[in-house]
């Protein structure tokens, strides 16, 4: 008897299981293929490495007794997992499920997934394809009620790393995983909003179609929520490994430091032919990070939001490092508020996972302009400042050219913090450009002499002399004037001493609760 009633609760175990798997069916899963898109089990199977997925609630459902035979899993597949041998936390919307919408139940697994890998010191990662609650579940004051995110029933401290990822039309609950992730990697075609469209057009009457509303480009270049963009699924499970690859899993390790194969004695001679000689001429920034730092290893962040700043992560003989440099393609290197929004949240993220940073200088001052000021330019660059002032990573600073005004400050010039500050020789520093400075300051006294032209080259020539690095060097407010070729080798050697003893390796992580975007 015994033994018939352990066949019959196994049989029973089976069919739910096979339930489970089978998510909404045949035709929603055909439909979710039809959109060049994986199922959630299938992405989570091409994420983690083969047969490490622990699912958990595999056999969950909605509460509701109308629903509980038509939400398998609750429309969420969760469980732990490993990727390159480490422990990660994951959850997916199941878009086959309801249109992805989340239940009661299938929140309460997602939550508690990423509580726990908080908890147990291993990343968390989400993969969103999903509309947010669903409407039956949270309706009325008790449906409200008992539905609250995990992202708002406690406070963000970055003990261990958080990613979302845009996969499908993803609005309410995976727009705020994306919103209080450490990184967002949205694929193209996906979409991200607090609500849709239809809900949009009746609550306001506004039309607008999704694209416009929360595809890429939006967060790309206007929102900067996001942090990468994928062509697609499985080049976005790519970037997901990839990102991980930089960061450790929780706030009480290094990141992992790889073997490098590019050497750092060698002279890179090509970065003598990369500055113009003329100054107010662009050149290729992103050229210059690819000599210096290691082969291959750049990992840039925002590359679309205000692009005269770039923020990436790279690596410095093997070790982790987080870079912003100016970017003298785009508004000469003038940095706005978009510029120092980016900023905070990459110092925010440096400081909170222990990786030192680099700043490169080549900017002629904040981008100034009605449109900055009315984007609270002014606050956005204290908070620049301020974010610097709570940072405690090691941190590093190059003069490559020009570095100008309160811009020379937000890069770590003199006095702001820096363990070291080097400079090239090229470097040129003051308040404000020659040009703007025989304008403003000199304007009417250059006028006025016997010949203005000749007043104009002298003093062009008298502030170029004032600009360069010399004599700020003589007085020990640059560190160390360095050879371009030798770039590598000295921040390598700057880097093993500003970081001195195993213990200041971590940062006292000041910043682990600011908010990603301000």
């Amino acid at each position: 008897m015994q033994e018939q009633e352990n066949q019959s609760g196994i049989q029973k175990l089976q069919e739910k299981i096979n339930q489970a798997l089978n998510m909404g069916g045949e035709k929603r899963i055909e439909r979710q293929h039809s959109l060049g898109r994986l199922t959630a089990r299938e992405r989570i199977q091409k994420l983690l490495d083969p047969k490490t997925f622990y699912e958990v609630g595999q056999l969950a459902n909605s509460d509701l007794p109308e629903a509980k035979d038509k939400t398998p899993a609750d429309g969420k597949v969760c469980g732990y997992g490993e990727i390159d041998g480490r422990q990660v936390g994951i959850t997916a919307d199941d878009a086959t499920v309801m249109a992805g919408a989340g239940g009661r139940i299938g929140y309460q697994k997602e939550f508690k997934v990423h509580i726990k890998a908080h908890q147990k010191g291993f990343p968390s990662i989400h993969l969103g394809d999903g509309g947010g609650a669903r409407i039956p579940d949270i309706m009325g004051a008790t449906g409200m009620m008992t539905f609250t995110y995990d992202v708002l029933s406690e406070p963000r401290d970055r003990k261990s790393p958080k990613i979302t990822a845009i996969m499908g039309e993803c609005y309410g609950g995976p727009t705020w995983e994306a919103a209080a992730s450490d990184i967002v990697v949205q694929v193209k075609g996906s979409t991200m909003a607090v609500t849709g469209p239809p809900v949009l057009e009746v609550a306001t009457g506004e039309k607008i179609d999704a694209q416009s509303l929360g595809g890429w480009k939006i967060h790309a270049e206007k929102t900067g929520i996001v942090d990468f963009f994928a062509e697609d699924d499985a080049d976005c499970l790519r970037i997901i490994k990839k990102i991980l690859s930089y960061l450790p899993s929780n706030a009480d390790e290094l990141p992992t430091r790889l073997a490098s194969d590019t050497g750092k004695n060698f002279r890179q001679e090509r970065l003598l032919n990369i500055l113009p000689e003329n100054t107010k001429m662009s050149y290729n920034a992103h050229e210059i990070l690819e000599i210096i730092f290691d082969k291959g290893s750049l990992l840039e962040l925002k590359p679309y939001y205000d692009g005269s700043l770039i923020t990436s992560l790279a690596r410095l003989d093997g070790q982790v490092v987080g870079v912003l440099a100016n970017n003298p393609r785009v508004t000469a290197g003038a940095m706005g508020p978009g510029a120092c929004e980016k900023a905070i949240s990459f110092i925010t993220l440096c400081d909170s996972y222990h990786i030192p940073l680099i700043f490169l200088h080549d900017t002629p001052g904040f981008f100034v302009s009605k449109a900055a000021e009315e984007r609270k330019m002014p606050l956005q660059i204290m908070n620049f400042i301020k974010a610097l002032h709570y940072s405690t990573v090691p941190r590093l600073s190059l003069i490559l050219r020009r570095s100008y005004g309160m811009a020379h400050c937000n890069m770590v010039g003199a006095r702001m913090g820096a363990d070291f500050l080097l400079a090239w020789p090229s470097a040129d520093v003051s308040f404000m450009s020659p040009e703007v400075a025989a304008n403003v300051v000199m304007g009417r006294k250059l006028m006025q002499a016997p010949n203005p032209e000749e007043a104009y080259q002298n003093f062009m020539v008298e502030m170029a002399q004032m600009n360069a690095p010399w004599e700020a060097a003589a007085q020990n407010l640059i560190d160390k004037i360095i050879d371009p070729r030798d770039t590598r080798q000295e921040l390598c050697q700057a880097l093993k001493f500003a970081q001195g003893n195993s213990n200041q390796k971590y940062s006292k992580r000041l910043l682990k609760s600011w908010p990603k975007i301000l």
